[in-house]
């Protein structure tokens, strides 16, 4: 539901995406896969359809669906290397410096498809604060909308996943979410379309505050 009153949601974990909801890549993920797009004789416009959430060779399998998988595999590669090389416009997202420092001391957990050196990139160039506990492309054997990733990021945390809520704004990504339990928080205009538990424009929207007791909880105020 879209936030236009005051939603307050109890949790001991929030797990964070990246890409759309701490970062702004779109400039660069927009440049690499048009290119992709041209030299493989796809829509373009098609294309940025399926990209946002997945590791790009969950992406590209979708997209060539006859292509064998190692070479999804290998194409991936090397486009995780352009992408890692490529920060132009990389910025954050509205508000996320704020929110990450409302985090220290508080459970919670940086799960991207992005590999650990193309995170590093992109939140070095943003400016942000690299979460301790992380679930990188490296750290799962399947790519969102499996939820796989929300798994293991609250397991890292020892939290229960019906205990974590999800910050997402990709369709791949909310329904990762979902699938493993939890409830999320849509930011952006991309996750409206998805229908999470609650949209936000952005990160300013979001105040995290320790709860009451002795349970290490916590209240994610939206207004």
């Amino acid at each position: 539901m879209p936030a236009t009153a005051t939603t307050v949601l109890t949790a001991r974990a929030l797990l964070l995406d990246m890409d759309g909801t701490l970062v702004n890549s779109d400039a660069v993920v927009e440049r690499i896969w048009r290119r992709w797009a041209e030299r493989h004789g796809l829509d373009a416009d098609e294309v940025m359809k399926v990209v946002h959430g997945r590791q790009g060779y969950a992406s590209m399998a979708l997209l060539l669906p006859e292509r064998p998988m190692e070479q999804n595999h290998a194409d991936n590669a090397r486009m995780l290397a352009e992408e890692t090389a490529d920060v132009e416009g990389v910025v954050p997202i509205p508000g996320a410096p704020e929110f990450l420092a409302a985090l220290r001391g508080l459970p919670h957990a940086l799960v991207t498809s992005a590999d650990v050196a193309l995170a590093t990139a992109r939140m070095q160039a943003a400016g942000l604060r690299m979460p301790g506990v992380r679930v990188t492309a490296e750290s799962v054997g399947a790519s969102k909308p499996d939820p796989e990733g929300f798994l293991k990021g609250a397991a890292e945390l020892g939290i229960a996943p019906e205990e974590c809520v999800v910050f997402e704004d990709s369709g791949a990504g909310i329904q990762a979410g979902r699938s493993a339990g939890m409830r999320v928080v849509g930011v952006g205009p991309r996750a409206r379309l998805h229908e999470p538990d609650v949209v936000v424009a952005d990160l300013r929207r979001v105040r995290v505050e320790v709860g009451d007791g002795v349970d290490g909880g916590m209240r994610v105020v939206i207004a």
